[in-house]
């Protein structure tokens, strides 16, 4: 009897390997792109906060940590208290108000397509256009709260307004990991826990949050990150009357020229959100790894 004959020796080599091995250079754009756009910036920022600033505007190469010193000041610690605050509220806010949304959408709604459209509309326009708009719609001289006769409220150039203003702008990030998450469900699960005597919220608690559990972290992860430093709406819709990790990078670009001290704010921002990333990469990981 003739036996089959033996792969090739490549063959052989790709399946000891565990599988077919696929070209490196096809990420090599990418590499580059981040190489060039990413990773070369953050290495100019991490060298200019170790110098110093002489006069106005000048920089004086010495290599010390004095800037980074200079953080332990308790002032600058609620400023970064006051920031993370902002983003754990966005992130909080838009998981509210996006989870029922993203949950209807994926299960009861007839025309998705049409839906997700309209949640993404906004980012058709400038994000700079969409804040102003706030600007607008919040002023108690707004003719539709003096139509309704609520044009009393001081809700403008307050925090209650930034919050708002971040809520209304990222959004669109939540909404779209979430989907993503809830579309693949298998709905026959929660139909089952419902049929072996489990309620309609304990079968969400049981088996919907935690197969959405993914889409709430990745939609968490794409909010919080960007609005740590976010300016513009503080800016525009606080009034820029408090301080926030964003608006203080940008105060010390553009109007104190002390560009070692902002880049070196901005480190610290950058190093706080490198651990929130891995954080999350673990979190994601163990849920990989358990079926989660």
């Amino acid at each position: 009897m003739s036996s089959a004959p033996l792969p090739e020796k490549k063959g052989r080599r790709r399946l000891r390997a565990g599988g077919p091995r696929y070209p490196g250079w096809l990420a090599l754009p990418a590499v580059v792109w981040y190489g060039v756009f990413f990773l070369v910036p953050i290495g100019i920022m991490a060298v200019y906060s170790f110098q110093l600033t002489v006069g106005y505007g000048d920089i004086a190469y010495a290599w010390t940590t004095e800037n980074f010193t200079y953080l332990w000041d308790p002032l600058y610690g609620r400023i970064f208290w006051r920031t993370f605050q902002l983003a754990a509220i966005a992130t909080l806010g838009t998981l509210l108000v996006g989870f029922p949304l993203a949950y209807y959408i994926a299960r009861y709604a007839r025309r998705k397509t049409l839906l997700l459209l309209l949640v993404i509309v906004p980012f058709w326009t400038s994000f700079l256009i969409r804040t102003y708009s706030w600007l607008v719609i919040l002023d108690p001289d707004f003719f539709l709260w003096r139509a309704l006769g609520l044009g009393d409220f001081e809700i403008l150039y307050t925090t209650k307004a930034i919050y708002i203003g971040v809520v209304y702008n990222y959004l669109p990030l939540m909404v779209l990991p979430l989907y993503a998450a809830l579309e693949r469900m298998d709905w026959s699960l929660v139909e089952a826990a419902q049929d072996l005597g489990d309620s309609s919220f304990r079968a969400f608690r049981r088996v919907t949050l935690p197969l959405s559990l993914p889409g709430v972290l990745a939609g968490s992860l794409l909010v919080f990150i960007p609005v740590t430093g976010e300016y513009l709406v503080p800016a525009i819709l606080g009034g820029d009357k408090t301080a926030y990790a964003g608006n203080l990078i940008a105060q010390q670009f553009l109007e104190a020229r002390d560009w070692p001290f902002g880049a070196a704010i901005a480190m610290v921002v950058v190093g706080g959100l490198t651990i929130a990333l891995l954080v999350y990469a673990k979190v994601l990981g163990k849920q990989e790894q358990y079926g989660g």
